[in-house]
């Protein structure tokens, strides 16, 4: 089953942090964690992909993909549960693994506040927090 989890009236500015904890599914193929505007206009999209052992990251302005990064680097498995924190910075969003190691990816559309999440397919949040 995918799950679904958004809010449409977040306010994360600059310098500020999401922590995400969740329990990835046993059968999970791949789970995304979108921020920025809209489900149109992303300033990240972090796309682990079990199928593809890698980690998709991509941005999207008016429903446009731009190009992806992709980062072979995948320290998590199906079915165990997770912590992500995601750093909003100026210039990137870092995105903290639970190895510890970090993903970084350019803040291409230079927002200054997100208003904007979701977590979709085979990932269940169990807690959220901002920071």
């Amino acid at each position: 089953m995918s799950e679904k989890f958004e809010i449409f009236n977040l306010d994360l500015k600059t310098g500020d942090s999401l922590k995400i904890k969740g329990k990835i599914s046993s059968d999970a193929e791949n789970f995304v964690i979108n921020i920025g505007k809209s489900a149109s206009d992303l300033g990240l999209h972090f796309n682990p992909r079990f199928n593809e052992s890698t980690i998709v990251c991509n941005s999207k302005c008016s429903n446009c993909w731009q190009a992806e990064q992709r980062d072979s680097h995948l320290p998590f498995s199906r079915g165990s549960e997770v912590k992500f924190v995601i750093n909003f910075q100026e210039d990137k969003f870092k995105v903290k693994l639970p190895d510890g190691r970090e993903v970084e990816f350019p803040n291409r559309h230079g927002y200054d506040k997100i208003t904007y999440l979701s977590v979709k397919g085979g990932f269940r949040v169990t807690s959220f927090k901002q920071d």
